[in-house]
């Protein structure tokens, strides 16, 4: 009976495994469609995010140069003034670093570049927070 439990076990983690698979190999796919159509020039550069479960990062790209202009992340915020604030907000003051860093550097007008991630949540709370910092998508 233990050999059936085991079995079980093996399979439940290979499914598992394939799983992970699948989502990695869709997200890419999203990324792919989403990179194809946008592209960050000198007077236009492609603002990028990045979301993890914990963090979020955003970087300002020229893709002719293939440079890296300016970034920002919510672990250069100051801690103390988001103790108990929700990931959300932490996104709208990183979109209000981006675009401080971006202004400082005669950038005004940017693509944006969601990335294989929807326009929502954590997302458009950066990109909100950005246009309120004075960037033009």
């Amino acid at each position: 009976m233990s050999q059936k439990r085991e079995g079980k076990s093996l399979l439940i983690m290979s499914c598992a495994k394939n799983q992970q698979k699948k989502i990695v190999t869709q997200r890419a796919r999203r990324q792919s469609r989403t990179r194809a159509k946008i592209w960050g020039t000198g007077d236009r550069p492609r603002l990028t995010v990045f979301r993890s479960n914990k963090h979020i990062r955003v970087q300002v790209i020229n893709d002719d140069q293939q440079h890296t202009l300016a970034s920002a992340c919510d672990s250069q915020l100051e801690k103390k003034s988001f103790a108990g604030k929700t990931k959300k907000e932490a996104s709208f003051e990183v979109g209000k670093l981006i675009a401080d860093k971006a202004s400082s550097i005669n950038i005004k007008l940017v693509v944006f570049d969601r990335g294989a991630y929807k326009y929502h949540g954590r997302i458009k709370a950066l990109a909100e927070g950005a246009r309120k910092g004075g960037l033009v998508f």
